[in-house]
């Protein structure tokens, strides 16, 4: 089944949230799981803790990691939605890229996967984002996220480009897709609703419209919600 790849060159651009709404939003069409490697998952939403067990001990076995596990470690956060948390890591071992490819061969075999890889820049997310059925990239207006992006060879593989918008800035989504090289398939504006919603850990009961049109957007640009689907 599909996995969908959601990455950014830059922290704090929002990519965990985005990656969660698409999720919550894909959860409504079919059984779903959200991937978390960059560990905010939990947070974003609202889980009392964080799981100490997850993704980084089954990397740490290496590319023979049994498949089934990944079914132990997930955790229900919604209706038809489960999440495999990134964990704390205790045995220490630092995940490589192949088994980050082993990992994205597993995660295909399953349910529709969304991967919320934050900045990708450890080996393992690296691997899998290559390996992914699609990729799409998350950037704010900012030239320093711009600057980075334009660099890597993995921006030009992405099926399009999350924007999230912010009041005051010079650069708008046409500047954003001419500089990246590739189309703007989602807009969402920053809003009070989506922190507080998010703050208020409530995400997965009260997913403000202007987040939810935003996943549904960039759901349909790599065909994963079909044109005209309702929630």
């Amino acid at each position: 089944m599909p996995l969908l790849a959601i990455w950014s060159p830059k922290g704090g651009s929002g990519t965990s949230v985005v990656a969660a709404a698409c999720s919550l939003v894909l959860a409504r069409t079919a059984p779903t799981r959200l991937a978390d490697l960059a560990g905010d998952q939990p947070a974003v939403l609202g889980l009392g803790t964080d799981p100490e067990t997850g993704l980084v001990d089954w990397l740490a076995v290496g590319p023979g990691a049994p498949t089934e596990v990944l079914d132990r470690l997930a955790v229900e956060v919604a209706p038809d939605l489960s999440l495999l948390p990134r964990g704390a890591g205790a045995s220490g071992r630092r995940p490589d890229a192949g088994a980050g490819a082993a990992l994205a061969v597993a995660l295909r075999d399953g349910p529709p996967t969304v991967a919320d890889l934050g900045t990708s820049e450890r080996a393992e997310s690296r691997a899998l984002l290559e390996v992914a059925d699609a990729a799409l990239l998350v950037v704010r207006p900012c030239y320093l996220a711009l600057r980075r992006a334009v660099r890597l060879e993995a921006t030009r593989r992405a099926a399009g480009v999350v924007l999230v918008e912010e009041p005051g800035r010079a650069l708008g989504s046409r500047e954003v897709a001419d500089v990246l090289g590739r189309p703007v398939v989602a807009r969402i504006a920053v809003r009070d609703t989506i922190a507080r919603a998010v703050d208020a850990g409530v995400l997965p009961t009260r997913l403000p419209e202007p987040l939810e049109r935003g996943a549904r957007d960039a759901l349909g640009a790599v065909g994963l919600l079909p044109a005209g689907a309702r929630p």
